[in-house]
Protein backbone atom coordinates (compact mmCIF):
# COMPACT_ATOMS: atom_id res chain seq x y z
CA UNK A 1 0.00 0.00 0.00
CA UNK A 2 1.35 3.34 -0.88
CA UNK A 3 0.96 5.81 2.26
CA UNK A 4 0.27 9.34 0.74
CA UNK A 5 -1.80 11.57 2.54
CA UNK A 6 -5.14 11.02 1.20
CA UNK A 7 -4.84 7.03 2.01
CA UNK A 8 -3.89 8.16 5.49
CA UNK A 9 -7.06 9.78 5.50
CA UNK A 10 -8.77 6.88 3.97
CA UNK A 11 -7.39 4.12 6.73
CA UNK A 12 -8.37 6.87 9.32
CA UNK A 13 -11.76 7.06 8.59
CA UNK A 14 -12.20 3.34 8.09
CA UNK A 15 -10.23 3.38 11.80
CA UNK A 16 -12.65 5.79 12.76
CA UNK A 17 -16.17 3.54 11.98
CA UNK A 18 -15.46 1.00 15.24
CA UNK A 19 -14.16 4.07 17.31
CA UNK A 20 -17.70 5.80 17.50
CA UNK A 21 -19.08 2.72 18.87
CA UNK A 22 -16.19 2.09 21.63
CA UNK A 23 -16.93 6.03 22.82
CA UNK A 24 -19.96 4.70 24.60
CA UNK A 25 -18.16 1.37 26.14
CA UNK A 26 -15.66 3.09 27.78
CA UNK A 27 -17.39 6.87 28.57
CA UNK A 28 -20.58 7.77 30.52
CA UNK A 29 -23.10 10.05 28.58
CA UNK A 30 -23.05 12.87 27.73
CA UNK A 31 -19.72 12.47 27.14
CA UNK A 32 -19.64 9.30 25.21
CA UNK A 33 -22.18 11.53 23.09
CA UNK A 34 -19.67 14.52 22.79
CA UNK A 35 -16.86 12.12 21.93
CA UNK A 36 -18.56 10.26 19.26
CA UNK A 37 -19.93 13.37 17.69
CA UNK A 38 -16.58 14.82 17.62
CA UNK A 39 -15.17 11.77 15.89
CA UNK A 40 -17.77 11.29 13.43
CA UNK A 41 -17.47 14.51 12.53
CA UNK A 42 -13.89 14.33 12.08
CA UNK A 43 -13.81 11.24 10.01
CA UNK A 44 -17.07 12.53 7.66
CA UNK A 45 -14.32 16.04 6.82
CA UNK A 46 -11.58 13.43 5.62
CA UNK A 47 -14.27 11.80 3.33
CA UNK A 48 -14.08 15.52 1.42
CA UNK A 49 -10.36 16.06 2.11
CA UNK A 50 -9.04 12.34 0.83
CA UNK A 51 -10.34 12.49 -2.55
CA UNK A 52 -9.97 16.11 -2.97
CA UNK A 53 -6.25 15.60 -2.31
CA UNK A 54 -6.06 12.54 -4.72
CA UNK A 55 -7.28 14.24 -7.29
CA UNK A 56 -5.05 17.60 -7.07
CA UNK A 57 -2.25 15.80 -6.05
CA UNK A 58 -2.43 13.08 -8.59
CA UNK A 59 -2.30 10.65 -5.99
CA UNK A 60 -5.19 8.19 -6.98
CA UNK A 61 -4.05 4.60 -6.28
CA UNK A 62 -6.76 1.34 -6.62
CA UNK A 63 -5.98 0.95 -2.61
CA UNK A 64 -7.43 4.31 -2.02
CA UNK A 65 -10.57 3.72 -4.65
CA UNK A 66 -11.28 0.32 -2.27
CA UNK A 67 -11.13 1.90 0.79
CA UNK A 68 -13.18 4.82 0.44
CA UNK A 69 -16.33 3.56 -0.14
CA UNK A 70 -15.58 0.72 2.51
CA UNK A 71 -14.91 3.49 4.88
CA UNK A 72 -17.84 5.14 3.83
CA UNK A 73 -20.16 2.40 4.50
CA UNK A 74 -18.67 1.34 7.91
CA UNK A 75 -18.77 4.77 9.40
CA UNK A 76 -22.56 5.53 8.51
CA UNK A 77 -23.64 1.55 9.61
CA UNK A 78 -21.93 1.49 12.67
CA UNK A 79 -23.24 5.10 13.88
CA UNK A 80 -26.23 4.09 12.69
CA UNK A 81 -26.11 1.16 14.95
CA UNK A 82 -25.03 2.94 18.11
CA UNK A 83 -28.16 5.56 17.10
CA UNK A 84 -30.72 3.29 16.98
CA UNK A 85 -29.46 1.47 20.04
CA UNK A 86 -29.44 4.50 22.37
CA UNK A 87 -32.62 6.35 20.76
CA UNK A 88 -35.26 6.77 23.62
CA UNK A 89 -38.27 4.89 22.87
CA UNK A 90 -40.49 7.02 21.47
CA UNK A 91 -37.88 8.18 18.37
CA UNK A 92 -37.16 4.62 17.96
CA UNK A 93 -40.46 3.62 15.31
CA UNK A 94 -38.87 6.15 13.17
CA UNK A 95 -35.63 5.72 12.71
CA UNK A 96 -35.44 2.03 12.64
CA UNK A 97 -37.31 2.17 8.97
CA UNK A 98 -34.96 4.35 7.38
CA UNK A 99 -32.26 2.75 9.24
CA UNK A 100 -33.07 -0.40 7.67
CA UNK A 101 -33.48 0.81 4.33
CA UNK A 102 -29.83 2.39 3.92
CA UNK A 103 -28.65 -0.64 6.08
CA UNK A 104 -29.98 -3.11 3.09
CA UNK A 105 -28.75 -1.12 0.27
CA UNK A 106 -25.09 -0.78 1.36
CA UNK A 107 -25.11 -4.26 2.10
CA UNK A 108 -27.28 -4.86 -1.67
CA UNK A 109 -24.92 -2.97 -3.51
CA UNK A 110 -21.54 -4.49 -1.68
CA UNK A 111 -22.66 -7.49 -2.87
CA UNK A 112 -23.88 -6.86 -6.52
CA UNK A 113 -20.04 -5.29 -6.54
CA UNK A 114 -18.76 -8.63 -4.83
CA UNK A 115 -20.60 -10.74 -7.77
CA UNK A 116 -19.51 -8.47 -10.58
CA UNK A 117 -15.93 -8.52 -9.93
CA UNK A 118 -14.29 -7.41 -12.59
CA UNK A 119 -17.44 -5.52 -14.37
CA UNK A 120 -17.68 -3.48 -11.51
CA UNK A 121 -16.52 -0.74 -12.69
CA UNK A 122 -20.51 -0.22 -14.46
CA UNK A 123 -21.00 0.64 -10.50
CA UNK A 124 -18.98 3.69 -10.19
CA UNK A 125 -19.77 6.33 -7.33
CA UNK A 126 -22.21 9.03 -9.12
CA UNK A 127 -22.90 12.40 -8.00
CA UNK A 128 -26.17 11.47 -6.58
CA UNK A 129 -24.60 8.74 -4.58
CA UNK A 130 -21.92 11.19 -3.43
CA UNK A 131 -25.26 13.66 -2.08
CA UNK A 132 -26.87 10.45 -0.49
CA UNK A 133 -23.25 9.89 1.22
CA UNK A 134 -23.39 13.35 2.28
CA UNK A 135 -27.22 13.32 3.45
CA UNK A 136 -26.34 9.81 5.48
CA UNK A 137 -23.43 12.11 7.51
CA UNK A 138 -25.22 15.32 8.45
CA UNK A 139 -28.54 13.38 9.29
CA UNK A 140 -26.31 11.35 11.59
CA UNK A 141 -24.50 14.28 13.43
CA UNK A 142 -27.49 16.33 13.85
CA UNK A 143 -28.76 13.23 15.35
CA UNK A 144 -25.93 12.30 17.74
CA UNK A 145 -26.54 15.88 18.58
CA UNK A 146 -29.97 15.26 19.76
CA UNK A 147 -28.82 12.62 22.00
CA UNK A 148 -26.65 15.21 24.00
CA UNK A 149 -30.06 17.16 24.37
CA UNK A 150 -31.58 14.11 25.09
CA UNK A 151 -29.06 13.10 28.21
CA UNK A 152 -28.82 16.78 29.65
CA UNK A 153 -32.56 16.75 29.62
CA UNK A 154 -32.81 13.53 31.41
CA UNK A 155 -30.38 14.48 34.03
CA UNK A 156 -32.17 17.94 34.51
CA UNK A 157 -35.58 16.37 34.88
CA UNK A 158 -34.45 13.84 36.75
CA UNK A 159 -37.03 13.37 39.27
CA UNK A 160 -39.61 15.04 38.02
CA UNK A 161 -43.37 14.04 37.12
CA UNK A 162 -44.89 14.50 33.73
CA UNK A 163 -46.91 17.01 35.03
CA UNK A 164 -44.39 19.53 36.42
CA UNK A 165 -42.45 19.01 32.87
CA UNK A 166 -45.67 20.20 31.45
CA UNK A 167 -45.90 23.35 34.11
CA UNK A 168 -42.72 24.24 33.36
CA UNK A 169 -42.82 24.32 29.78
CA UNK A 170 -46.03 26.04 29.65
CA UNK A 171 -44.08 29.10 31.94
CA UNK A 172 -46.60 28.12 35.29
CA UNK A 173 -43.26 27.24 37.22
CA UNK A 174 -40.23 28.93 36.94
CA UNK A 175 -37.30 26.85 35.10
CA UNK A 176 -34.73 27.10 37.33
CA UNK A 177 -32.77 24.27 35.51
CA UNK A 178 -33.17 25.90 31.94
CA UNK A 179 -35.31 22.55 31.38
CA UNK A 180 -37.40 24.41 29.05
CA UNK A 181 -34.66 25.22 26.12
CA UNK A 182 -33.03 21.73 26.45
CA UNK A 183 -36.53 20.24 25.87
CA UNK A 184 -37.55 22.44 22.83
CA UNK A 185 -33.61 21.80 21.26
CA UNK A 186 -34.07 18.21 21.63
CA UNK A 187 -37.47 18.20 20.12
CA UNK A 188 -36.11 20.44 17.07
CA UNK A 189 -32.98 18.65 16.75
CA UNK A 190 -34.65 15.25 16.68
CA UNK A 191 -37.20 15.67 14.26
CA UNK A 192 -34.28 17.90 12.00
CA UNK A 193 -32.05 14.65 12.41
CA UNK A 194 -35.67 12.34 11.39
CA UNK A 195 -36.00 14.74 8.49
CA UNK A 196 -32.39 14.52 6.52
CA UNK A 197 -32.15 10.75 7.67
CA UNK A 198 -35.46 10.03 6.04
CA UNK A 199 -34.49 12.10 2.65
CA UNK A 200 -30.90 9.89 2.67
CA UNK A 201 -32.91 6.99 3.28
CA UNK A 202 -34.64 8.12 -0.16
CA UNK A 203 -31.47 9.14 -2.15
CA UNK A 204 -30.24 5.65 -0.71
CA UNK A 205 -33.36 3.63 -2.55
CA UNK A 206 -32.98 5.85 -5.64
CA UNK A 207 -29.39 5.40 -5.87
CA UNK A 208 -29.96 1.92 -4.91
CA UNK A 209 -32.23 0.95 -7.99
CA UNK A 210 -29.85 3.26 -10.33
CA UNK A 211 -26.66 0.38 -9.68
CA UNK A 212 -29.07 -2.26 -10.10
CA UNK A 213 -30.66 -1.58 -13.29
CA UNK A 214 -26.95 -0.52 -14.22
CA UNK A 215 -26.21 -3.95 -13.24
CA UNK A 216 -29.07 -5.49 -14.93
CA UNK A 217 -27.22 -6.28 -18.74
CA UNK A 218 -24.79 -8.52 -16.28
CA UNK A 219 -27.10 -10.59 -14.63
CA UNK A 220 -29.07 -11.90 -17.06
CA UNK A 221 -28.73 -15.66 -17.82
CA UNK A 222 -27.21 -16.94 -21.33
CA UNK A 223 -28.32 -19.45 -23.35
Amino acid sequence: MKWNLPNILTVLRLLAAPGVAIMFLYFSRPHADWLALLLFLSAAITDFFDGYLARAWRQETKIGAMLDPIADKAMVVIALMVIVGYSASHWMPWLVLPATVILFREVFVSGLREYLGDTAGTLKVTNLAKWKTTAQMTAISVLFGQGIFEHYLVMSSFGMDQGIVDQIMAGEIEDTQGLRWKFEGMIWTGRLGLWLLWIAAALTLITGADYLRKAMPHLKETR
